[in-house]
This record gives C-alpha cells, structure tokens and sequence, in this order.
C-alpha cells in the first residue's frame, strides 16, 4: 500500500486506541521542508567554503572532495573524520551558519498533518540540534516534537551507517517495527526496512523498496491514518 494510493481516502485517528507506532520519526532536511527551500544550497556552499579555508583547496577541488565524500560515506563529515583531522564541532557550527529565518516559515499543512498524528514525533538528522531547533522554529512546529536525535546522538557516524539506526532504536527505548521514519532519500530508508522499521519516502522513486511513497512531507497525516486503519482491520 502506498501513500500515494491512500492519500485522501484513510478515516479518522480520533477514538480510544493504541497507536499502530510508538514513533513517526522524520529527517530534517529536504525532508521536513521542501528541496526548493534554498538551505542545502546554502550548507552546501558553507561546506566548499570549509573546505577551501581549512583544507586549503581550490573551489573546483572542494567540490569534488564534497561529492566524492558524499557518494562514497553518504556526509561530507563523515570522510572528513576518517581523512583529516578536524574539529567535528566547529565544522557543524560552521556549515550551518545561514539564515534559516530567511528560508523557511510557517506551514499550515504540515501543522495540521503532524497534529492528527497521536504517536510521539522525533527528528533524526545528520546535522547539528541546534540547526534541527532553527528549522523547526522558523516553521512554527517545534511543539510538535518530543526528541531530536542528532549527530552526535549516534557517534558521529549518522545515516545511512547501520549502526546509526540500531542507536536511534535504543534512544526511542521501542522496536524497530513501532518506528515510521520519514525520509527524502531511498539510501537512507533502507538500513531502517532492513531493521523493520515502517519506511515513507518523500519527493522521490522508491516502489518496491519502501512501504509508502508520498510528493509532499505534509501527506504524513494521510499515510499515519491509512496505517491506523489497517490497524484496526487486522
């Protein structure tokens, strides 16, 4: 069943039950907020930057050190970490430094759609929690989140490293099939199916690898009441 099948037609999440998760738990960027919202882009550029002022290369070398460290460890920290020796913390505070407040803003609909959701909401994000704080601020749905799991939750090492997800479950004290997790990119849902956890894939190809395909982060509401009412059928 795929959200996109779903979207719409699912019944209400009201009445006395258990939820059929312990957590829906999203990624932060690109997934919480649109790819077009212009902050990757900016981190993006705060990460060639870094790599031009520390590691003293060109702009041209910076980049293709970022996309190779990205296609190859799946975060430029994490190649980082294992080739150079740097200062994790002041590289997060570095890249992260933009104007958030600027970017994003208030969305009625994903509002709405994390309010019908009665399970506990998490982030999960390779970034800092101090940037996870200014996204959900500037977007007017930090309320709405009872954890935030970041990078340093899980040893620096993050998604999609298996042993950053098998972290998240023991910090969410639940099983990886009471877990929804929320994600823009198919590499980074796929160690969480293979745990068991309920996967949803944003803006993007995934059927056959995932259990729910949606175009926008809002449609959670829709895919969270599809799945309370299968609940109640089984």
């Amino acid at each position: 069943m795929k959200a996109r099948e779903t979207a719409g037609r699912a019944g209400s999440t009201t009445g006395e039950r258990k939820p059929p998760v312990d957590y829906v738990v999203f990624d932060l960027d690109e997934t919480i907020y649109p790819r077009d919202a212009g902050v990757m882009q900016a981190i993006g550029e705060r990460i060639t930057e870094y790599l031009q002022r520390y590691l003293g290369l060109s702009f041209e070398d910076a980049v293709a050190l970022r996309r190779r460290y990205v296609r190859e460890y799946g975060t430029t920290l994490r190649g980082l970490r294992r080739h150079h020796q740097i200062d994790a913390d002041h590289y997060m505070d570095f890249v992260h430094d933009i104007p958030i407040e600027r970017l994003l803003h208030y969305d009625t609909r994903l509002d709405q759609a994390l309010s019908r959701i009665d399970a506990q909401k998490a982030i999960f994000t390779n970034a800092s929690r101090q940037h996870a704080e200014r996204v959900l601020e500037a977007m007017g749905i930090r309320r709405h989140f009872s954890r935030i799991i970041e990078v340093r939750d899980v040893g620096w090492e993050g998604k999609p490293d298996p042993q950053a997800y098998t972290r998240l479950v023991e910090l969410l004290g639940t099983r990886p099939e009471r877990i929804m997790l929320v994600e823009d990119s198919l590499r980074n849902l796929r160690p969480a199916a293979q745990l068991g956890m309920i996967t949803v894939l944003v803006d993007g190809e995934g059927y056959g690898e995932v259990d729910f395909v949606i175009d926008e982060v809002w449609q959670i509401g829709d895919v969270y009441a599809a799945l309370c009412q299968r609940s109640q059928e089984e």
